[in-house]
């Protein structure tokens, strides 16, 4: 039998300050937030209504930098990788009809992680 998820008090305040959020954050950046307004809302919690959140499909999550980032959009998220430096580089791809054709169902958001060697390194 699934466990039913109350509808707390502290759920209620982190849903209302991941409402506030920018396009992207850290579960670090929520708790920062949250502990100026409510000290007694510890780390766990927050992550937890996270994990939550993503089961239930509410929130997309996204690798970056080895860190997870969470977003209420379903904005794709991409970087380019430098090969020689290691410098990354957050570009916008709006467009993925070559991977539609491939794919056999819906596409929700994306993570695509491109290398190479930039600018600054070629010369």
């Amino acid at each position: 039998m699934a466990k039913l998820s109350r509808n707390t008090i502290q759920k209620q305040i982190i849903r209302k300050e991941i409402e506030n959020q920018p396009s992207f954050f850290t579960g670090e950046d929520l708790f920062k937030k949250i502990k100026i307004k409510n000290p007694e809302i510890g780390i766990a919690t927050i992550y937890r209504f996270l994990k939550e959140l993503r089961n239930k499909r509410e929130i997309h999550h996204y690798l970056c930098n080895r860190k997870t980032l969470y977003s209420l959009s379903k904005k794709n998220h991409c970087h380019f990788i430098c090969e020689k430096c290691g410098k990354t580089e957050h570009i916008d791809i709006d467009k993925i009809d070559f991977l539609k054709n491939n794919i056999s169902g819906e596409i929700c958001h994306f993570q695509i992680d491109i290398t190479g060697i930039c600018d600054k390194c070629k010369k």
